[in-house]
């Protein structure tokens, strides 16, 4: 992407959907991650970005969202934007990960493994009126959505209240456990979570 006299701003990271299946997928990496399980049947399409982002001020340089065009885009909008989609990776995958090629070569392992890992932790099942996985009736593939962060809470609510009042208490304890990976400064700021602050 870096080469050239106008390298596109866009382009599929090809390599990405195998490594993210070596890396987090495989119960056989000394990194594996069982809460992403639910990804193993998922079609997940990369792109690298050399195109800035930023919200409020911060440094957007990750961003997952759902494969196909949604929104209030009219029919042209969502046709052009779904032949895109189709262009980079032949079909229209479950979900996109975008990455900030730029921040991605400077960072270090541990830094884009969190990165990658916090837009694959967007990228989730959604449950029936039970909590069970929901399935397509019509194909019987899994049905996917993106998914918010499992804390949103004030810190001022937690220091009065308490981890246990506000639901917290799991967030806390895990933060007080040593880091199964790596200690990192995630210093970055994620598209998803950005689309949605009101």
């Amino acid at each position: 992407m870096f080469d050239g006299i106008n390298p596109p701003a866009f382009a599929p990271a090809e390599d990405m959907p195998d490594w993210v299946e070596a890396t987090f997928l495989d119960r056989a990496s000394p990194v594996h991650n069982p809460d992403h399980a639910h990804l193993a049947h998922a079609d997940i399409g990369f792109l690298w970005t050399t195109f800035g982002n930023s919200k409020k001020g911060r440094r957007v340089v990750g961003q997952c969202e759902t494969g196909s065009p949604h929104g209030t885009m009219g029919k042209w909008s969502r046709a052009r934007a779904e032949m895109q989609v189709k262009q980079w990776f032949g079909h229209v995958p479950d979900f996109i990960i975008t990455l900030d090629a730029d921040y991605c070569r400077e960072c270090g392992d541990a830094e884009f493994m969190a990165l990658v890992e916090h837009e694959l932790y967007h990228a989730a099942q959604d449950a029936d009126a039970f909590g069970a996985p929901k399935f397509s009736r019509s194909t019987g593939r899994p049905v996917f959505v993106i998914r918010g962060h499992d804390v949103e809470e004030f810190v001022g609510v937690v220091r009065r209240y308490g981890a246990d009042a506000v639901g917290v208490r799991a967030m806390v304890d895990a933060a007080n456990q040593k880091p199964e990976i790596a200690r990192v400064q995630i210093a970055h700021a994620c598209g998803t979570c950005q689309l949605k602050v009101a």
